[in-house]
C-alpha cells in the first residue's frame, strides 16, 4: 500500500483544520483537524528523522497556524491559510518526503 507523503497530511490539516472551522463556525472541530493531521505527520517524521528535526517540522507547522491569522488580516484569510501551507509542505516534502520511505532515517 502506498504511504501519503506527510507534506500532503500537514497541508491536509492546515487547509482542512480552516475550512471545516469556517464552514461548521465551530473552531475547535477545526483544531481537532489541525491537531490530528500535526499528530499523524509528527509520527511519522519522528520515525523518519528523529527527534530534533520532528521538533523543527512540528515548530513550523505550529507558527504556520499562529501566522496565519495575522496574515489574513493583510491578504485575506484563504490567501493566508494557502501561503503558509506551501510553506508547510514544502519544508516537509523537502525534509521528509522526497527521499523515499525509510531511506529519509537519519544516520542512515
Amino acid at each position: 500500500m502506498a504511504q501519503v507523503p506527510t507534506s500532503a497530511v500537514a497541508a491536509a490539516g492546515l487547509v482542512g483544520g480552516y475550512a471545516v472551522a469556517r464552514f461548521t463556525r465551530k473552531r475547535p472541530l477545526g483544531g481537532v483537524v489541525l491537531g490530528a493531521a500535526g499528530i499523524a505527520a509528527g509520527r511519522v517524521w519522528h520515525r523518519r528523522l528523529g527527534t530534533p528535526a520532528t521538533a523543527a517540522l512540528s515548530a513550523l507547522y505550529v507558527a504556520a497556524f499562529a501566522g496565519s491569522h495575522p496574515l489574513a488580516k493583510k491578504v485575506g484569510a484563504w490567501p493566508a491559510v494557502l501561503g503558509v501551507t506551501g510553506v508547510v509542505a514544502t519544508a516537509a516534502w523537502v525534509v521528509a518526503d522526497r527521499g523515499g520511505s525509510e531511506s529519509c532515517k537519519a544516520g542512515s
